[in-house]
């Protein structure tokens, strides 16, 4: 007779490899469903406007047809995608290259364009961080050590660039604006973004609760210098935020029931299973959807954050 303790080893081994087969299942499903979800935001904002911009955030895997390496690259659906978005690759506070992230990113180029936004705790860490990705073709937004949340305004772009910027791949530089905790005022707000020469603006398409205009949004349109810039607008794909219009009082996590997982270190924000119907008309498909009022305030683009709920759901963050 085997010892009692080595039959309960070998069957709980067992319980946790079968839980995260389970699991990597589970994940392949939603990151299918992220991609299809990704295709049909596509879809719908270019029947508005065919050039219209999308950038995902994170989330590399998805690039893979089933999110696997050796299936190759899902061209289907990075024909839906005119970018993509990467945070921590070269810094996470110190250096240290995600060299995983990085061979899928540099599989991204040239085809699309790859934008970084490294945090660094050091300042003296600027001139490495702009380098690396110069050295991989990818645009780059250092993160210095008072700008973790997004915040501030750099003063200027670090590759300038005086021709027009008619889309993503004219670019040379860009700025990632997603909190105006700064500004006292929308008017403060839009001044500061005005007064720069930056080829790509990322931000919010609301100041608090109201959403920019589609004259103001235009006003963001031209650097100081004069050449045409493209204006694009946060959007969190894969939670819910309670701050934004479409949440109501009732709600919580579970109800309703596709409001899914809490998200860690972040209160206001709820994981939710995507592919949900209502969900889906939140996002798009009616005068009321958010990609809607994007479109209708004039963005050129959405730059879509939280795509890698399709691992989160059912991972710890």
């Amino acid at each position: 007779m085997k010892p009692i303790l080595q039959t309960s080893l070998r069957a709980v081994l067992f319980i946790l490899l079968i839980s995260a087969c389970g699991k990597e299942k589970k994940t392949t499903k939603a990151g299918v469903k992220m991609q299809e979800f990704i295709q049909e935001i596509s879809q719908y904002t270019r029947s508005y406007n065919s050039n219209f911009i999308l950038i995902p955030q994170n989330g590399e895997e998805l690039i893979y047809t089933d999110l696997e390496e050796e299936k190759g690259l899902n061209q289907a659906f990075l024909s839906s995608v005119n970018g993509w978005a990467i945070e921590e690759l070269f810094y996470n506070g110190d250096p240290g290259v995600d060299d995983y992230r990085l061979a899928m990113c540099q599989k991204m180029v040239p085809t699309k364009v790859v934008l970084v936004a490294d945090y660094l705790n050091s300042d003296s860490y600027e001139s490495d961080a702009r380098q690396q990705c110069i050295n991989n073709g990818f645009l780059s937004f250092p993160r210095l050590t008072n700008n973790y949340d997004y915040k501030e305004i750099p003063s200027t772009p670090h590759d300038q660039n005086q021709n027009d910027v008619n889309v993503l791949s004219d670019a040379k530089n860009y700025l990632y604006l997603l909190s105006s905790s700064n500004y006292t005022d929308k008017q403060s707000y839009l001044n500061a973004i005005r007064n720069t020469n930056f080829d790509v603006v990322i931000l919010d398409a609301f100041f608090e609760e109201e959403l920019l205009s589609s004259a103001e949004v235009n006003s963001l349109k031209t650097k100081v210098d004069g050449g045409k810039r493209l204006v694009i607008a946060y959007i969190s794909v894969g939670s819910a935020e309670k701050y934004r219009y479409y949440w109501k009082k009732n709600w919580g996590l579970h109800r309703p029931a596709w409001l899914k997982k809490k998200y860690d270190g972040y209160k206001d924000e709820i994981w939710v299973k995507y592919w949900h119907k209502d969900w889906k008309e939140i996002m798009y498909g009616n005068d009321d959807s958010y990609f809607k009022k994007i479109i209708n305030s004039n963005f050129d683009g959405a730059f879509m954050d939280n795509v890698e709920a399709f691992y989160t759901l059912y991972h710890k963050d």
